[in-house]
């Protein structure tokens, strides 16, 4: 007769125990379903710790990606705030550049009025000193336009290359200086314009913004003070211009040159 060998097969008891002391149960587990049943651990195991690294990973990216976008923005906000403050800087330098040229430009004014000043003064007879001085005043445009006192209602400058007189209802519009009557006309903004040409390069418009009638015709040679436009009726503005050598001067200035 043949030996027959016997396997052994590894196998493992659990016992269930109720509280009550009944319905105890008792199973046998084989080797095999162990060693199953401790892999399927492992794996679970090593699955979750894979997804909580997953997990942990994903948040860190994300963090990374709102905090660079953070930055960016901030980043992004500094380039603005310094851009302005460039153009605040540039406009700046444009303002003092422009106070400095109109420093410069009020400085030739002044000056081009004290050389013709001294011109007139050079070329004004002398034998009595009143009358000398009476000629000199005359030819010079040192002679406020209107024969009342007149509001100014806007200065002069680049863009309003004249000054605006309020003139009221009386009085009348009157020459700055000796000179002679070269235009009397209109355009479409003037219903009447009035210009006179004085000694030394000089000219004086003026320019209603009414209808008004002219005193004198063209080619009149006028004094200091005589009457070249009547004001009739009340709210008249005067716009008045005083060219020299061609180019509008302010005529504020040259009642300050006169003193």
């Amino acid at each position: 007769m043949r030996s027959r060998k016997h396997r052994h097969k590894e196998s493992f008891s659990v016992l269930l125990i109720s509280n009550t002391g009944q319905n105890n149960r008792h199973f046998h587990v084989s080797g095999l379903f162990m060693r199953l049943l401790t892999v399927f651990v492992l794996c679970m195991c090593a699955a979750f710790g894979w997804l909580m690294y997953e997990y942990l990973s994903d948040n860190e990216i994300v963090g990374s990606y709102v905090n660079a976008s953070e930055d960016t923005t901030h980043a992004e906000l500094l380039d603005q705030i310094a851009e302005q403050e460039k153009k605040i800087q540039r406009l700046e330098e444009e303002k003092d550049a422009l106070d400095r040229r109109n420093n410069e430009l009020t400085s030739e004014n002044k000056a081009l009025l004290a050389a013709a000043k001294d011109t007139n003064d050079s070329g004004t007879a002398k034998a009595d000193t009143e009358d000398g001085t009476a000629a000199q005043e005359s030819a010079f445009l040192s002679r406020y336009p209107y024969s009342e006192t007149g509001e100014v209602i806007e200065k002069y400058s680049d863009e309003h290359p004249y000054i605006s007189i309020d003139t009221g209802a009386e009085g009348s519009i009157v020459a700055a200086a000796d000179g002679t009557i070269v235009t009397v006309g209109s355009d479409d903004t003037y219903p009447l314009i009035i210009e006179v040409e004085h000694e030394n390069g000089y000219r004086t418009r003026y320019m209603m913004l009414q209808e008004a009638e002219p005193l004198l015709p063209e080619g009149s040679h006028v004094q200091s003070g005589d009457a070249l436009i009547a004001v009739g009726a009340g709210n008249t503005q005067l716009d008045y211009q005083v060219v020299f050598q061609e180019k509008p001067i302010d005529p504020l200035i040259v009642f300050e040159a006169k003193g």
